[in-house]
């Protein structure tokens, strides 16, 4: 008899498994070499600022909340097993069943004792990690010396510390919870836990260790019940955020009594882990079950239906009263100064002299359509460009006030010649933009374009004469990044502007300030050609010693990451102060947690056809401040927040977080403070409150027969009209004020009439820290219900459907021109509301751009449309409105055509428009068309039906032949 014995594994080879061991290593040191480059990138970014201590704070409390919450859970969890299996039942009768599954089990017994706790750890540590911010609110909280009314709380208890609480109180549950599962699966496998022949037996370790822990997560249960009752001052419910009369006097009250009953049930299981008895907790838990369903769910039930619904009036206004004052509190609405407006609708002749300092700064350009005109007359190269939607600001001229349109003249890169954007050029070469363009708010051309004050390459106007820093190296249209600098007496490679000196074409210059990290060393250069994947970083020869990059250089993009908890206006806007251009960020502090303040979308509050679904960060809010205001120089990149509401108790919370990052108003300069404006995105919000709590008393609040809505805007009714920046002086104010305005319409319905005018003071003066006495200050016009003044679509639609200046329109659009209807602006004057809108035509040319052609006035049911705003007036006013203009003095010309000049010696009487040259067959079909036009309003006004048909079919006649020569 043979036997063979079995063939042996054959042992691993060395030489593969050190390959394996090195191979994992290189792979893990170029992950950890990856990680690092990234989070030392970062850090040099935020030195360079002066904010490393914004990261390291981040870093730091990052990785202690992660471990907080990797200890957290799985040490209790670790315990639990550990403690689970060490007493365990030496001897235990098992099923077969259980005895598979320990065999299965009992090979991989220590990896899961260590493996499982490190899992859930895991987790908790990366959601603990992720609650650092409320963690770090709670610790540095602040009062704010308001408390709430029905606990007589500080709100910031419920602004700093209930949100941690309840943070706490889910973990807290959660290991807890995890632990008693984890032992009961322990117990069960190992036989302290037996179920068989209609009756369960625990072991009396396991039973301790199960009724402890049953214990703990009852006592867990009843503090999160007892926090609940706070948590009822933030949640919404049918008609307003906080308790109503059945939270007051049925869910709150319920919720003591579950608190209460949960502690006891929760003594009682302790009372079991000594004395072995689970009828009594387990008769508890049962009787706690249905008490919930009594006292939370049914006794409210109740209360609601029987009690409060037929009374709800009687019994809930105090309720009501208490969300208005917080709403109203909460959103910075409760200092509004409300007018009734009792406004005028019929037009006279000089009703306008009193308000002659408003409409002679009327603002005709529209920011949100001019860009293109700008561009095509301030772009001069490709490569520059203009944003689509240019901003309002104000410069003092000659001791007067003056609004301005403005706009930074940045790179455009996507344009440049393909050809011409190899690395080097759109890295090095062209690195920045230049100059700012200004022009006048309130003027116009002859041919309709804009007033530039200050404009040109190299630049040139009243700010160029203060000599201030040109060169735009940061802006909302930068390139991704740049790289800049050269030690001196090198020759300049950056682009300055195409025009040179002495003959020579073009204009460089040299980056000569601290705008980003050193990239002149191998290893930076190593860090960043990893961050941007651009191995020209490391090889190129043009990157020395001084080199430095310059990256993040959007100023909304800067400012959110030095001061991350601020929520970031998205309208950010550039003005010249002290010398430098100066991008101004707004920046608020918010909260969702405010006791009895209604919450809010912020991204749908804040969004309108200038705007539109913007995404955020952080959306849902019940409290808003503007508490920062924010310098990014667009030269060197460097930021400054200044604390602009230094009594907002989040700010002062966050000042404690992130000590020595924010500077008192007091280093405001005065120039910068002239600058400053009230935010829009702030302005929307409070508009949107305001809508519905415009109204003192619950009452009115209760009846909501008055509730209002904001206009759609006149030229897309899908989206909302947006404020406007304008100076202005508001009925009661003594003088005109740079201010912010809007309208509202009823909440409902088909009538579009106007309800109430909003108004805010926008001028922060021009002290150096010192905010002037009335910015901030609301102001509504609550329009009287005895007159209908018509709101701003109304007036559109009037516009649109109006046969005389539709006519007009028609001419305009010949050769398919394009009409554009600017911002229909609202102004308070002459004891009514007067509405303006430019209108703009834009030709069907490759190089086209919109010009300023008409202006379109109304008030009351009465319209005016003429060519220039001081016409418009007159003719709306009876002759005379009797208050000036920007316009006054324009002599409008059609920019496509020139004019016949006068022979020698002959000179066109004042006001006269040259006859078309002979021969010339447009321009003398374009002059017939207008004579008809005119011809056909007369006999309109003269009631003269047969003068009107035969003007209407010579201006049909023209309108052809016009549209004949124009093919």
């Amino acid at each position: 008899m043979t036997t063979t014995s079995a063939p042996r594994a054959a042992a691993p080879s060395p030489f593969r498994r050190i390959v394996t061991i090195s191979l994992a290593i290189i792979a893990a040191l170029v992950v950890a070499f990856f990680t690092f480059s990234n989070l030392y990138a970062e850090f040099l970014w935020f030195a360079q600022l002066g904010f490393e201590g914004v990261l390291t704070t981040q870093w730091l409390a990052r990785v202690l909340m992660f471990v907080i919450g990797f200890v957290g859970m799985a040490g209790p969890v670790w315990l639990a097993i550990f403690l689970a299996y060490r007493l365990r039942p030496v001897y235990a009768r098992l099923s077969s069943q259980l005895d598979r599954y320990q065999e299965v089990v009992e090979p991989l017994r220590r990896l899961a004792m260590w493996g499982i706790p490190v899992f859930f750890g895991f987790f908790a540590g990366f959601a603990a990690s992720a609650q650092w911010e409320t963690t770090w609110l709670w610790f540095n909280g602040v009062g704010t010396g308001q408390t709430d009314p029905e606990f007589g709380l500080d709100t910031g208890f419920y602004m700093f510390a209930m949100p941690f609480y309840q943070a706490l109180a889910g973990f807290a549950s959660a290991v807890v919870l995890i632990s008693l599962l984890m032992t009961g699966l322990v117990a069960y496998l190992y036989g302290s836990v037996r179920v068989g022949q209609g009756e369960l037996r625990i072991s009396k370790p396991a039973r301790i260790q199960l009724a402890v822990l049953a214990g703990l997560y009852l006592l867990v249960q009843a503090g999160s019940l007892w926090l609940d009752r706070y948590v009822n001052l933030v949640e919404a419910g049918n008609r307003i955020t906080g308790p109503a009369y059945t939270e007051v006097n049925a869910v709150i009250p319920g919720q003591t009594i579950l608190a209460v009953v949960a502690a006891l049930v929760a003594v009682l299981f302790f009372v079991t882990a000594v004395i072995g008895r689970w009828r009594y907790p387990l008769i508890a838990t049962a009787l706690l079950i249905v008490t919930s369903l009594v006292v939370g769910v049914g006794y409210p039930w109740a209360v609601e239906t029987f009690q409060v619904r037929p009374n709800q009036r009687e019994l809930e206004m105090d309720y009501y009263q208490r969300n208005v004052d917080g709403t109203r509190a909460a959103y910075g609405i409760d200092g509004i100064e409300k007018t009734e407006f009792n406004a005028e609708t019929d037009a006279e002749a000089g009703q306008l002299r009193n308000d002659a300092d408003t409409t002679a700064s009327l603002r005709l350009m529209d920011p949100a359509i001019i860009s293109p005109t700008v561009q095509q007359l301030q772009q001069y190269r490709p490569y520059y460009g203009f944003n689509q939607r240019l901003d309002v600001d104000r410069y003092e001229i000659d001791g007067e006030t003056q609004d301005t349109v403005v706009a930074v003249r940045e790179l455009n890169l996507q344009q440049l010649d393909a050809t011409a954007q190899t690395w080097q050029n759109s890295t090095m070469v062209y690195t920045h933009g230049y100059g700012l363009v200004a022009a006048k708010g309130n003027e116009r051309t002859n041919e309709g374009e804009p007033v530039f004050i200050e404009s040109d390459i190299p630049s040139s106007g009243f700010l160029s004469e203060l000599d201030y820093e040109p060169r735009v190296y940061f802006g909302e249209n930068s390139p991704p990044y740049s790289i800049v600098g050269a030690p001196e007496g090198t020759d300049p490679m950056e682009l300055d502007y195409p025009r040179g000196q002495e003959g020579a074409s073009e204009t460089r210059t040299t980056f000569e300030g601290d705008g980003g990290p050193s990239v002149g060393n191998f290893f930076h250069k190593l860090l960043y050609a990893m961050k941007f994947q651009s191995e020209q970083i490391l090889f190129s020869d043009n990157v020395n010693p001084e080199s430095q990059i310059l990256y993040d250089r959007d100023p909304a993009t800067r400012v959110q990451k030095v001061a991350p908890y601020l929520t970031i206006d998205s309208d950010p806007y550039a003005s010249v102060v002290d010398g430098r251009i100066v991008w101004i960020v707004d920046a608020y502090t918010t909260s969702s947690t405010y006791p009895y303040s209604t919450g809010v979308s912020l991204s749908s509050a804040i969004s309108d056809s200038t705007n539109q679904a913007p995404n955020l960060r952080i959306d849902d809010i019940n409290y808003i401040r503007n508490s920062v205001k924010a310098t990014v120089d667009a030269y060197d990149g460097s930021v400054t927040l200044y604390a602009w509401d230094e009594e907002d108790p989040v700010l002062q919370a966050w000042q404690k977080v992130y000590p020595t990052t924010v500077e008192p108003i007091s280093e405001m300069s005065g120039e910068l403070m002239s600058h400053v404006r009230y935010p829009t995105d702030l302005f929307k919000v409070q508009r949107a409150m305001l809508g519905t709590y415009h109204v003192d008393t619950a009452g009115q609040f209760y009846q909501r027969d008055n509730a209002w809505t904001t206009p759609a805007d006149p030229a897309d009714d899908s989206v909302l009209q947006p404020p406007y920046y304008l100076s202005m002086r508001m009925p009661g104010q003594d003088e005109a004020t740079f201010s912010m305005f809007t309208t509202f319409i009823p909440d409902g319905g088909d009538r579009q009439v106007l309800m109430g005018y909003l108004s805010v003071d926008s001028d922060a003066g021009k002290e150096a820290g010192v905010k002037a006495e009335d910015y901030g200050k609301l102001r509504l016009l609550e329009i009287s219900a005895d007159t209908t003044v018509p709101g701003p679509g109304q007036v559109q639609n009037a516009f649109n459907t109006d046969t005389v200046i539709a006519d007009q329109v028609n001419v305009l659009q010949l050769g398919n021109s394009q009409v554009r209807l600017g911002n229909l602006l609202t102004l308070p004057v002459g004891g009514g509301l007067l509405y303006a809108q430019p209108v703009y035509v834009q030709s069907a040319g490759g190089t086209s751009y919109p010009l300023l052609r008409k202006v379109l006035v109304a008030f009351g049911d009465q319209l005016a449309f003429e060519d220039t705003l001081a016409e418009a007036l007159d003719e709306l006013f009876g002759g005379d409105s009797g208050a000036p203009t920007g316009d006054e003095e324009v002599t409008p010309v059609d920019p496509g055509e020139e004019p016949e000049q006068p022979a020698e010696g002959e000179t066109p009487a004042e006001g006269e428009t040259p006859p078309p040259a002979e021969g010339d067959e447009y321009a003398q079909a374009l002059a017939e068309a207008q004579a008809a036009l005119q011809a056909k309003q007369e006999a309109q006004a003269a009631d003269d039906l047969v003068a009107y048909a035969e003007a209407d079919q010579r201006l049909n006649e023209a309108v052809q032949r016009l549209l004949e020569l124009s093919e």
